[in-house]
């Protein structure tokens, strides 16, 4: 990462890359409050991985803040991971719907013989996948609905860290230059 110091201390280096790793995870929105920015939100959830990694890592330098920052980072990154579960599962439900179409109008087409002019409706009986449709069709709706009700999630969580400044506050916790000086133990003269 450019800027580092190898000089620096832990805490500096850290800080400068939970800034860089906190900048590119909001860098994201609002193009991840698209219901449709689906490659979008999975970049988002890769940001939210990197920023957690660093703030587990340098928990032990950084202490609670770090510990609090990572789980909120976390929650994030699984609720985008549900989301993403469900862009991916839905077009390959819509795959495998089309796949068992095609096996189904071979099927029927085989049912009649070369030289028919015509198809008889009755001849979606020789359909072998009739009963599979409803499945699909049902985890259809399921996989939409679910994905709906995660997205509206998501929104209502990052405008929540957003309000209530996450980040800034996240950054500030860290940074021991907006810390107050430790004070003398045991009430000892400094």
């Amino acid at each position: 990462m450019k800027g580092l110091d190898p000089e620096g201390t832990l805490a500096e280096s850290a800080l400068l890359i939970v800034r860089v790793r906190l900048a590119e995870l909001r860098a994201f929105t609002p193009r991840a409050l698209d219901p449709d920015a689906v490659e979008v939100r999975h970049d988002m959830r890769i940001a939210a991985k990197r920023l957690r990694y660093v703030l587990e890592t340098t928990a032990p330098a950084f202490g609670r803040a770090a510990s609090d920052g990572a789980r909120t980072v976390r929650r994030l990154q699984d609720l985008l991971g549900e989301i993403h579960d469900c862009d991916v599962m839905l077009p390959r439900v819509a795959e495998h719907a089309a796949t068992l179409r095609a096996q189904d109008a071979e099927a029927v087409r085989a049912s009649a013989s070369r030289a028919a002019r015509d198809l008889d409706p009755g001849a979606v009986a020789a359909a072998p996948n009739l009963d599979r449709y409803r499945g699909l069709e049902a985890l259809t709706a399921y996989l939409e609905a679910r994905r709906r009700v995660l997205f509206e999630r998501f929104t209502r969580e990052w405008d929540r860290l957003e309000a209530r400044g996450f980040a800034g506050s996240l950054l500030s916790s860290l940074d021991p230059s907006q810390q107050a000086p430790a004070g003398p133990k045991d009430g000892a003269a400094p």
